[in-house]
């Protein structure tokens, strides 16, 4: 059996010589550097794999546990993985086309429709009313009313149906390209299931290389742990706020505050949920569909939107945040920050998306090769790292000095 193996192995650490640090890690991190820039969708490609196997491999791991072959185990896994994740979406792109097209026709029939007294919409009949509540609350000097009734005449002669039947479109192409994005994820879904089948391989190269100390989990264990931890906490984070906003607005909607919400608050709840992927930035984008939906419906009503979501991410940011994600990330806020802005510019919105999981697995990394890689410290006064052979030069002797002149007589 090897030394390495045996039990005092695992308390061996890798010294870095001096003469590496000052010379060899800044042309190697350079260099990496240099190929991950030219070909940054081939790394991202494979990132992305890797944190796909890596999630998935603990399920694949259990499967084989019960006498099922991994081969079989993995696709056993990704066809389920596929049936699942092919209901969600179709699901949610029917409850969002559906009710898109039921919230463009309300916005149409709000500003189109006539109600009560001929030519009198119920955009007019806010903008009376509006200018009512101000008379009787002594702002009587603020004349809105025709500018009010001028703006929904503009409005209903630029043919409001158009518009609206443009944001169907929109959502409807939307729809359509998400389907064709899962099916431009073949690629990934290849790499990841042959990183899959050779898991096993990897992990006893890992292990021989890098014995785990005694009573410490293995490398690829780690990087298992802390991405499922994270994703444990990301779905608990977003199932939270998600639904503290389709609450929110179902009550809003329920009391008349914010006029239809009540009937919206599943596809809103729903789109704050998947926003709250992107931390500190997703309740912000969540809170913009319902607030310009307010905003349109009944411009005082976005008022009450606004509080709502400015309380959501109060709660999100001192209450669920810190107990949720803290024990799952275990990264300090300034790095998240970091990693998302770096993200968003090295590969846009799908690089942020998975900055902060390749955080957690780059956390689990560090700490691991940090129990095991030392550098050579350079204290001054301490020995030169490359002996230097210093050849000794003999000095002729002098000639001896001549006698005194009296000696000579």
């Amino acid at each position: 059996m090897p030394a390495m193996a045996g039990p005092s192995a695992g308390a061996a650490k890798i010294q870095i010589p001096r003469w590496i640090q000052l010379v060899g890690l800044p042309i190697l991190l350079l260099l990496l550097w240099v190929i991950a820039g030219a070909a940054r969708h081939v790394v991202f490609l494979f990132l992305v794999a890797a944190l796909i196997a890596f999630l998935l491999n603990p399920i694949v791991r259990t499967l084989t546990r019960v006498w099922i072959p991994r081969g079989f185990g993995v696709a056993l896994v990704y066809l389920s993985f596929f049936a699942i994740l092919l209901a969600v979406i179709l699901a949610l792109g029917s409850v969002v086309v559906d009710q898109t097209k039921s919230s463009a026709t309300r916005v149409n029939d709000y500003f189109t429709v006539t109600h009560g007294q001929p030519g009198r919409t119920h955009a007019d009949a806010d903008v009376d009313r509006f200018q009512h509540w101000l008379d009787t609350h002594r702002l009587g000097g603020v004349e809105i009313q025709k500018q009010g009734h001028d703006l929904v005449r503009q409005i209903r002669k630029k043919d409001v149906t158009r518009y609206t039947g443009d944001v169907i479109d929109f959502v409807e192409g939307a729809a359509i390209g998400t389907i064709k994005f899962l099916f431009a994820l073949v690629l990934v879904i290849v790499v990841s299931i042959y990183m899959l089948l050779d898991m096993p391989r990897l992990a006893r190269v890992v292990d021989r290389r890098f014995p785990p100390h005694p009573g410490s989990d293995p490398l690829l264990h780690r990087i298992e742990r802390s991405l499922a931890s994270y994703v444990r906490g990301q779905l608990l984070l977003s199932l939270i706020i998600g639904t503290s906003a389709g609450l929110g607005l179902w009550v809003l909607g329920t009391l008349g505050w914010v006029p239809g919400a009540d009937k919206y608050a599943a596809l809103f709840g729903a789109w704050v949920a998947i926003t709250e992927l992107i931390p500190y930035i997703g309740p912000w984008l969540g809170a913009i569909p319902p607030f310009i939906y307010a905003l349109v419906v009944h411009p005082i009503s976005a008022l009450w939107v606004a509080l709502l979501f400015l309380g959501i991410h109060q709660l999100e940011g001192h209450i669920v945040v810190p107990n949720v994600m803290g024990s799952a990330l275990r990264l300090h806020p300034l790095l998240v920050i970091f990693g998302l802005l770096a993200g968003g510019e090295i590969y846009g919105l799908p690089g942020a998306l998975v900055a902060l999981p390749l955080l957690a697995a780059g956390r689990a990394i560090w700490e691991f090769f940090g129990e095991r890689v030392t550098l050579e410290p350079w204290e001054q006064g301490s020995e030169v790292p490359v002996e230097v052979d210093v050849e000794e030069t003999r000095v002729a002797p002098l000639p001896p000095p001549d006698p005194p002149a009296a000696a000579s007589r």
